[in-house]
This record gives C-alpha cells, sequence and structure tokens, in this order.
C-alpha cells in the first residue's frame, strides 16, 4: 500500500521512523512542507490552505492510498475538512490527553502543543470529554518547532527557552508531559535534564500508528531493523542531492535516539 505522511515539516519524521519499521513491506510517501513551516503560529485559514495544497498533491497526484497527518496542528483545523474530500483513509494526530489520563488519573498532567492546538476546539472538546478533574495545564512552545527546523536540538538558547516555559508550573506535582507536536520529540533528552525524574513523556505517535494498522486493514508486525521504502517530497519537490538527504537520515536518527527516552 502506498502510504503519505504529512507534516509542516521535520517533525513528523519521528513518526515516519516507527512507522516504517512496523510496515516494512508497504511503501511510503512523506512530504514535509517547509516552504510554510511553523503552522502553530500561522492564522487558521492559512494553515488550512497548506493542507488542502498537501493532500491534493498526495492524493491526486501521488495516488496516496492513505494519509496519516503527522502534525497535530493540521489535524486539529483540517483533518475533518480532509475526510470529507477524500475517499481513502485520512488519519489524524491529537495530543494523547486521555492515554495520560488512564495512565495516571491522580497527578497534574502538562499538555504542551503550539499555539494552533492550545487555543484549539479539538483539545478543548478532548479535555472536556475526559478531564473530569481539572488535571490538566496547557503550555504553548511555538519556538521549539522553529529550533527544529534549524536543527539546534541541544544548546544554551533551548534550555533557556524551555526552562524559563517550564517555571510556572509546579512541575512536582505532574505524572507527565504531553508531547502535543511531533516537533517536539526532538527535545527529550534537553527535557529530561529539566523535568523531575518522576515525571515521564506521553506522545500519540504509537497509538497514531496502531489506528493507521486500523484503519488500513494491514496489521503491523514488531519494529526491526528492516525499514519500508520511502520518497521524500519539500512542499511538493522530490528532495534530491546528498546534502539534503543526508539532513533528513540526520533527523531520522535522532527521532529513534529520542524514542528510547523515558
Amino acid at each position: 500500500m502506498r502510504i503519505a505522511l504529512f507534516d509542516s515539516g521535520l517533525g513528523g519524521l519521528t513518526v515516519l521512523s516507527h512507522a516504517r519499521r512496523v510496515f516494512p513491506t508497504e511503501e511510503f510517501l512523506f512530504y514535509a512542507d517547509r516552504d510554510h513551516v511553523p503552522y502553530g503560529t500561522k492564522a487558521v485559514g492559512e494553515v488550512r490552505a497548506y493542507v488542502r495544497d498537501a493532500l491534493h498533491f498526495l492524493v491526486e497526484t501521488q495516488r496516496a492510498e492513505a494519509v496519516l497527518i503527522a502534525c497535530n496542528t493540521a489535524t486539529s483545523v483540517a483533518a475533518d475538512e480532509m475526510r470529507r474530500r477524500y475517499d481513502v483513509p485520512i488519519i489524524g494526530m491529537e495530543p494523547a490527553v486521555k492515554k495520560a489520563l488512564d495512565a495516571d488519573g491522580r497527578r497534574r498532567i502538562l499538555v504542551a502543543a503550539t499555539p494552533i492546538t492550545v487555543r484549539g476546539e479539538k483539545l478543548r472538546r478532548l479535555i472536556e470529554e475526559y478531564d473530569k478533574d481539572g488535571l490538566i495545564d496547557l503550555l504553548a512552545l511555538p519556538q521549539l518547532v522553529e529550533f527544529a527546523e534549524r536543527e539546534e536540538f541541544v544548546s544554551p538558547r533551548v534550555e533557556a527557552y524551555l526552562r524559563d516555559a517550564l517555571a510556572p508550573f509546579a512541575l512536582e506535582r505532574c505524572s507527565t508531559i504531553v508531547l502535543g507536536c511531533t516537533h517536539f520529540n526532538y527535545f527529550k533528552d534537553t527535557l529530561r535534564r529539566l523535568l523531575p525524574q518522576t515525571m515521564g513523556f506521553t506522545d500519540g505517535n504509537e497509538g497514531t500508528i496502531e489506528e493507521l494498522a486500523r484503519r488500513i486493514g494491514i496489521p503491523s508486525v514488531p519494529a526491526g531493523a528492516e525499514k519500508a521504502p520511502c520518497t521524500f517530497f519539500d512542499s511538493g519537490r522530490l528532495i534530491t542531492g546528498t546534502e539534503a538527504i543526508a539532513r533528513l537520515e540526520r533527523s531520522i536518527e535522532r527521532a529513534e535516539r529520542m524514542a528510547q527516552i523515558r
């Protein structure tokens, strides 16, 4: 099956790296809309237009048979519209609020996401449905996307930004931080140094891949060394060239390392 993953930038590689290992015999397309990244600080109408263009390219031009929107921001503002428009499985991502509450319904939970996601109706509905005891705090981290896109994952500036952003919260009272943007997974090593050891990480990556498996009717396999082939696009342009491919490989390798941090 021809499966497309779409993100505003390189954050979706944190999902792709897992998907290629659990569906090693399928064919993947990865579309990073780096002409317009970041999405999370833009107007909702702008983001919807970018998503329309990306899905048109992936479904109508590249003939994708399923699309995983590996972007919480794009999912929150445009996934429903895309499902009405296209007759292929379209799987979105949302902050793993229910997963975090199911794991620990007593301590507080910090949900970090982009400004659009934090302000969005989709997250508000999730919190209303599952957070009956008012345990969730929200934190917008827009600059993390910009840091990730320029591969500045570990630096004094990144640490200072996160330290300042986390300062208002009583982290010792939190069970987990929900990484509600796929770009945020790249920063787990820095976050691990700043967060209490009693505070873990929660994201929606594995759950989203499980939903993909269910929707396309292809069971996943235990992640192994074999990876499915993938064609990469930069806002619709085929990515070629040694330097560009090397950058993708660096990001995928980092994503795989960060996935080991708990």
